[in-house]
């Protein structure tokens, strides 16, 4: 018998159809559980009928078309490709789903880290094939905003003596180019357009710990690295020793060097260890570069070293930021390591990037350094790394260039 006030409501009326409620629901969670259960067991024993070296091959449910064969998994139910030898044609069937899967998330929120994570290792499975369309279109997009080969660095040709040049981020600052000043530029840039055949640009990050990659780097025509990393017999089975080009932060040289105020050898002698390379500093981003970025010129004469020192335009930097800035990547500076990609897709016909990665864990989901010699964490805010290897993505995907987040064989 129900209790009622003398107005004949029914005091519990609406407690009893917040409990009905309440129960109907984890009804239906429940029915959806035992569905749910039922076929992760039915996937499973499809799974389980492969033979031979698929089942060592893949892990995880796979869809299986009306033939049986292998089908591309869709709307969540991925197929996970660890250690496969990646026998499919880039240009395959499948291989052109898993591309277009990536190609699919247009923005980097539109997916969890995992489910992208999950659409880069199903795209593993294929052999990377450069796609000379979408690689020359992309050049002349690169060339008609910035002209790497005749506009990466600062020379006698496009910065004559006399020249009032504007800073790249300090825009109010102006640096009067003197004879002196001139004098230490180049006579013009030093590589031209598509001059190398194959380069790689070397990331600093753990993603390329244990990669054993170091014979295959060393063997590019022209190899790219960032900001003066380690490359020791420690490193070097997985990064390799060949150096071409190394961009040094004038940061580094402040905090690590005491701006070559004082002992300049220590900095002398790291710089040895890159052989014949050129260095490459951003003099010109703001003032407090460039005295700092001359000093690395004058040390390196008063040592009569013939490596190449020189300077990146400040308005090729300027017009990289704005590039990418249209494609998603915006950020209070780009890392170095996007400015040499871009560089190199201009001045190269096929560009390979090795260690570059932004996220704490490779894509198994097996946790890594920042970088590979070490766990520094890099001030926050400050670039946008998931926005930069998340275009890398969809350049591998389009055979613009290759990412390789995976051991060398």
């Amino acid at each position: 018998m129900g209790y009622s006030d003398p107005s004949g409501r029914d005091l519990l009326g609406n407690r009893s159809l917040c409990f009905i409620f309440i129960c109907a629901f984890g009804l239906v969670t429940l029915l959806q559980q035992i569905l749910y259960g039922k076929n992760y067991i039915k996937s499973g024993q499809q799974f389980s009928r492969l033979k031979g070296d698929e089942t060592t091959n893949w892990t995880g449910p796979v869809n299986f078309s009306d033939d049986g064969s292998l089908k591309p998994a869709r709307n969540g139910k991925k197929r996970y490709l660890e250690m496969y030898d990646g026998p499919y044609d880039f240009n395959s069937t499948t291989c052109k789903e898993f591309r277009q899967e990536i190609m699919d998330v247009k923005v980097l929120t539109m997916v969890k880290t995992a489910d992208l994570f999950d659409r880069w290792r199903n795209l593993q499975v294929c052999k990377w094939d450069q796609s000379k369309l979408e690689t020359n279109a992309f050049k002349s997009s690169l060339s008609r905003c910035c002209n790497a080969p005749s506009f990466l660095f600062t020379t006698k040709r496009n910065t004559p003596s006399g020249t009032k040049l504007r800073y790249e981020v300090d825009t109010s600052g102006i640096l009067h180019i003197s004879p002196e000043i001139f004098k230490m530029f180049p006579d013009d840039m030093p590589y031209t357009k598509s001059q190398f055949k194959k380069c790689a640009v070397i990331g600093n990050g753990g993603i390329i710990k244990n990669s054993k990659c170091g014979k295959e780097i060393d063997s590019a025509d022209f190899v790219f690295r960032c900001n003066i990393p380690p490359i020791s017999d420690k490193y070097a089975v997985d990064v390799g020793y060949k150096t071409d080009i190394v961009t040094i932060n004038p940061s580094i040289i402040t905090e690590r060097f005491q701006k070559l105020e004082k002992w300049r050898k220590p900095f002398y002698e790291v710089l040895q260890r890159y052989e014949n390379s050129s260095v490459v500093l951003p003099a010109f981003y703001n003032t407090r570069n460039t005295d700092v970025s001359f000093r690395v010129k004058y040390m390196l004469d008063d040592f009569d070293s013939q490596k190449g020192v020189y300077f990146f335009h400040p308005q090729y930097l300027l017009n990289v930021q704005r590039f990418w800035s249209l494609q998603g990547v915006r950020a209070k500076r780009l890392s170095s390591g996007l400015m040499l990609v871009t560089a190199a897709m201009e001045l190269c016909e096929e560009v390979h990037l090795y260690g570059f990665w932004a996220f704490p864990m490779n894509p198994a989901g097996i946790f890594i350094t920042h970088h590979y010699y070490d766990n520094v964490k890099p001030r926050p805010g400050f670039h946008a790394m998931p926005h930069e290897i998340f275009n890398f993505l969809h350049l591998h995907s389009r055979g613009i260039l290759q990412v390789h987040t995976s051991p060398c064989r």
